[in-house]
């Protein structure tokens, strides 16, 4: 029986900025500081992780078509392609498995363009404004998703 607890954290667009950039709206973690916890709170769930993060939206696409091959359930933070790329969302539908959209700042707070999600219909859940704690939030909803499709 396949053991069901590969989770890949896909980070998009200016995501690997965290850091240096808006500490009111995303913190002040780095990326790799922020995929450090993600990886520890993984671990506590027995979930294995891998990350990737790309500035470049059909990179995005290759990681979701990928990942099907390499995951059982997938995180997204898409950044700004959130908000109007269709090619993710169908690259998501493609990957046809449980995935979770994070967000770091409450999107649904700020500009209105933010507001906008064109992935949040295929997904188990949307974390939004909770900061780091998001990510583990996620990987709850998938470990008991992946759990409950286990028993089945």
């Amino acid at each position: 029986m396949l053991a069901h607890n590969r989770i890949a954290v896909l980070h998009g667009v200016n995501l690997d900025q965290l850091g240096n950039r808006d500490p009111e709206h995303y913190g002040t973690l780095t990326l790799a500081q922020l995929e450090q916890r993600i990886a520890v709170w993984a671990g506590e769930l027995g979930l294995e992780t891998q990350f990737s993060q790309t500035n470049f939206e059909g990179e995005f696409v290759e990681q979701l078509h990928r990942s099907r091959e390499l995951a059982d359930g997938l995180i997204l933070n898409p950044g700004a392609w959130t908000h109007y790329s269709y090619a993710i969302r169908d690259a998501l539908d493609v990957a046809a498995m449980p995935a979770v959209e994070v967000h770091l700042s409450d999107i649904g707070a700020r500009e209105e363009f933010r507001r906008v999600s064109v992935i949040r219909d295929l997904c188990i859940g949307s974390i939004a404004g909770h900061g780091a704690d998001g990510y583990q939030e996620a990987l709850r909803l998938l470990r008991e998703r992946l759990d409950a499709a286990a028993a089945q």
